[in-house]
């Protein structure tokens, strides 16, 4: 099963750079996409519903901000927006697909970097998250949770880790929840599973050439329960086409014994 997961800075913008058509040659079982920033009266056109997916968004309150997409090639069991925290559920930042006993699930993470309340925000954010994690491993479901995280875990996960050391996104208080999440909390992270090498990144700045020199982030996942651990088979981060600052993070999985 193949999973792709893309911060698309605008959906609308990353189709017109291309994406879709790009998709179409993927051979993707499901595709979780953050950043559409588009209301769904936006999204009206066929190239935004591809085939031969199913294809949900769940927008933000705010016009043109947020909002995450899943399309899949099966119909969900169940669909699931939100996490039952309004602050967050507002911004459209959860949106989870259920398939048996498996949930594929769009995240997107607020970012801290525009100032203190944003981070704040981003704090409370983590907490709250921590414990509906929690609740997720408690029944027993597996999970595929996709998304920009906004958060590089260690210093192997962005070029420049000394000089970001005080900055949202790399935090000491952001990575250890990191840590938290990957170490008591028993998620995995999929891509480092089958790929320890450095300079590996999903995101780079729009300045000084920064994607041109790679000077650039791991912020994008796909976090797995402990489950689904041994069943990661390859992972590739796309980088030969420009659709947004991300690039897709493309993993395949060995899931014929899950009921998907």
């Amino acid at each position: 099963m193949r999973v792709i997961t893309f911060n698309a800075n605008g959906i609308r913008s990353a189709a017109r750079k291309g994406f879709f058509v790009w998709l179409a040659r993927q051979r993707a079982d499901l595709v979780c996409i953050q950043e559409t920033r588009a209301q769904a009266h936006q999204l009206a056109d066929r190239q935004f519903h591809p085939r031969p997916f199913h294809c949900h968004y769940l927008d933000a309150e705010k016009k043109g901000y947020s909002g995450v997409a899943i399309y899949s090639r099966r119909r969900p069991d169940r669909i699931v927006e939100g996490i039952g925290w309004a602050p967050f559920d507002r911004e459209g930042r959860w949106l989870e697909f259920r398939f048996g006993t498996l949930s594929v699930v769009s995240l997107y993470l607020p970012s801290g970097s525009s100032g203190e309340a944003r981070q704040k925000h981003k704090f409370e954010t983590l907490d709250v998250l921590e414990t509906h994690l929690h609740r997720l491993r408690r029944q027993r479901r597996e999970a595929i949770l996709c998304g920009d995280w906004n958060i590089a875990h260690r210093p192997i996960d962005l070029k420049n880790w000394r000089a970001n050391q005080k900055n949202s996104g790399f935090l000491p208080e952001e990575r250890a929840w990191m840590d938290r999440l990957f170490g008591p909390l028993g998620y995995v992270d999929a891509f480092r599973e089958v790929d320890p090498r450095p300079e590996q990144y999903t995101w780079w700045s729009n300045r000084g050439r920064a994607r041109e020199k790679n000077v650039g982030w791991r912020i994008d996942y796909q976090v797995v329960t402990p489950g689904l651990r041994g069943r990661v088979r390859r992972a590739r981060i796309y980088r030969e086409r420009f659709f947004s600052d991300h690039a897709p993070l493309i993993i395949d999985y060995d899931l014929d014994r899950i009921a998907c």
